[in-house]
């Protein structure tokens, strides 16, 4: 089995983990001081894996330069924004359209590496990628009785504009993580990711809390005095940053994306057997989609 498959499933296990420990924070931080606690938490985090990873290795820290930091700052800034805008579209009447719209990334990713990495997927890759976006749309309007001719005729409205931005945006945000991982050089793909994470963290946690200052300093008050609730974000997010960072160095960035689609398996699953909720046939629908779209991308890659 490929190492990048199980980094992938690790980092997609992380994410589904932060995200609902971040929910919990909503109601501590507004949306953007809950982001904010995801890098400046995150960063010390990363620091840690990265020190231990040279430790482990023996090596040196790969030699920065001018289009690594650039590629880092472009990457950081696009997913601050893609998640402003994902959260935006949730913020509309039509929550499922846009949360169906924003899952769109997988493929954007696919074109947008295809056109700046010239990474060219196996037809069967594609027909993965395919199958598993059907399921996550399946799982995102499931219950909601949008017929097809209804999603078409919503993807004008704000919550569809918003989540095809946020997917956009999440796309170049995964090219310019792998660029940044290769503009360094060193024998050693970990050290260069997570060279790339500490780096990308801290970028964003100066990005993010400017902001805040700005225009929540409030917020970014409470960022720190809650720590004891917040720094269990910024751990699992490092942890699953690491895994993302370290999978993209590995594969084919719509590989990686198409195959961390598994992360809303892990949620349905975590809803069913944690959280004792009932699923629907078409979440059961969804699942298979899913799972089989991620054999469809292990077979053609």
């Amino acid at each position: 089995m490929p190492v990048w498959l199980p980094v992938t499933i690790a980092a997609a296990l992380f994410q589904c983990w932060r995200t609902a420990v971040q929910q919990k924070l909503r109601g501590l931080l507004s949306v953007n001081g809950a982001g904010f606690v995801r890098y400046v938490y995150g960063a010390p985090t990363a620091l840690v894996l990265l020190l231990i990873a040279l430790a482990v290795t023996q090596l040196v820290l790969p030699a920065p330069n001018v289009r690594f930091v650039l590629y880092c700052i472009a990457g950081g800034m696009l997913q601050i924004l893609a998640t402003v805008l994902l959260i935006m579209a949730f913020g509309y009447r039509n929550f499922a359209v846009g949360t169906a719209y924003s899952k769109t990334d997988v493929v954007q990713s696919a074109v947008v590496a295809l056109i700046l990495l010239h990474e060219v997927l196996h037809p069967l890759a594609w027909a993965g990628i395919a199958l598993g976006l059907s399921g996550v749309a399946t799982l995102s309007l499931a219950g909601r009785g949008l017929r097809p001719g209804e999603l078409l005729r919503a993807s004008v409205q704000p919550a569809a504009l918003c989540g095809l931005g946020a997917g956009f945006c999440f796309a170049f945000t995964t090219v310019f993580i792998k660029l940044s991982i290769q503009a360094l050089s060193g024998p050693s793909i970990l050290v260069r990711a997570l060279f790339a994470l500490v780096v990308t963290n801290s970028l964003q946690t100066l990005m993010q809390g400017a902001w805040l200052a700005w225009r929540e300093p409030r917020e970014l008050r409470k960022a720190f005095t809650t720590w004891r609730s917040s720094y269990g974000a910024g751990i699992l997010s490092a942890a699953g940053s690491a895994c993302w960072f370290a999978a993209f160095a590995l594969a084919d960035v719509a590989l990686v994306r198409a195959v961390g689609q598994v992360e809303i398996v892990f949620t349905l699953l975590f809803s069913r057997f944690y959280l004792k909720e009932t699923l629907q046939a078409g979440d059961v629908a969804g699942l298979v989609l899913v799972v089989g779209g991620v054999l469809l991308i292990i077979l053609g890659s």
